[in-house]
């Protein structure tokens, strides 16, 4: 599978250590390392940003200067696809809109909502996309949980066959962490915990913790990187994840 590093890590000399010759995510509503991005990865994709807006209490309505950001760079060699706008918890009518604005642009990733119909996923394959990212949202925007976990378990029954094999590629938001793509057969995930943790001087402890943050993106990359994504869904898998996160809440509240 593909791992896909969120952007913006600091400094920029930092990140152009961490990221070469990986993959990136990049956000329409952080794009300014996008040129470094461009310059030193394998490849990245482009995140509409609706997530970051809606995060912030400012909902995306106008997405016309999105559409000339992907107009320039989804013609880059680098750049692999782009999520087609959607609007957090919103309904299915609202994203469907967004996704018929945007269907003409061939790189497109349409999102599928976990708390949306799974009869709206079955319409997206049908429409001819390859590739469809799973977006946590409403009462399944907590990952991890037994909810969570139960949700991801349908949405598997509905895109992969018989033998578990996914009919369409799939991309986990937010997912990049080895302990949810080790269960899915996943294409492609992405996160930021690269980015969010480099800075952090409380989780690098120790005689050997590296102080450096180039050093610390690199630790972080690798460890995830080192691990793939399931080869073929299962629903003992699921279970697995389940009883697992049970155990480590359960140490919680110990």
């Amino acid at each position: 599978m593909i791992h896909y590093h969120g952007t913006p890590l600091t400094p920029e000399s930092a990140a152009a250590s961490v990221f070469a010759g990986r993959h990136a995510m990049v956000s329409f509503a952080h794009p300014e390392q996008l040129p470094l991005v461009a310059e030193v990865c394998q490849s990245f994709a482009l995140d509409n940003g609706a997530f970051s807006a809606w995060r912030s209490g400012k909902p995306i309505t106008n997405w016309l200067p999105f559409r000339r950001w992907i107009d320039e760079w989804s013609r880059h060699p680098a750049c692999d696809w782009f999520l087609v706008p959607d609007v957090i918890d919103g309904d299915e009518h609202d994203n469907d809109n967004l996704i018929f604005e945007f269907r003409e642009v061939k790189s497109g990733v349409p999102i599928w909502h976990l708390h949306e119909s799974v009869t709206r996923i079955h319409r997206l394959i049908d429409m001819g996309y390859e590739r469809i990212a799973l977006g946590s949202s409403g009462q399944f925007a907590t990952l991890k949980t037994s909810r969570w976990w139960s949700r991801m378990a349908e949405a598997m029954q509905a895109v992969c066959d018989c033998h578990g094999k996914p009919i369409v590629k799939l991309h986990g938001l937010r997912m990049l962490d080895p302990d949810v793509f080790g269960v899915f057969p996943f294409a492609s995930a992405d996160s930021t915990n690269v980015a969010r943790n480099v800075g952090l001087d409380t989780r690098w402890k120790g005689t050997y913790a590296p102080t450096n943050k180039a050093t610390r993106g690199l630790v972080l990359a690798n460890r995830i990187e080192a691990y793939q994504s399931a080869a073929v869904w299962t629903p003992r898998a699921i279970q697995e994840g389940i009883f697992s996160e049970a155990i480590q809440w359960s140490h919680k509240e110990t």
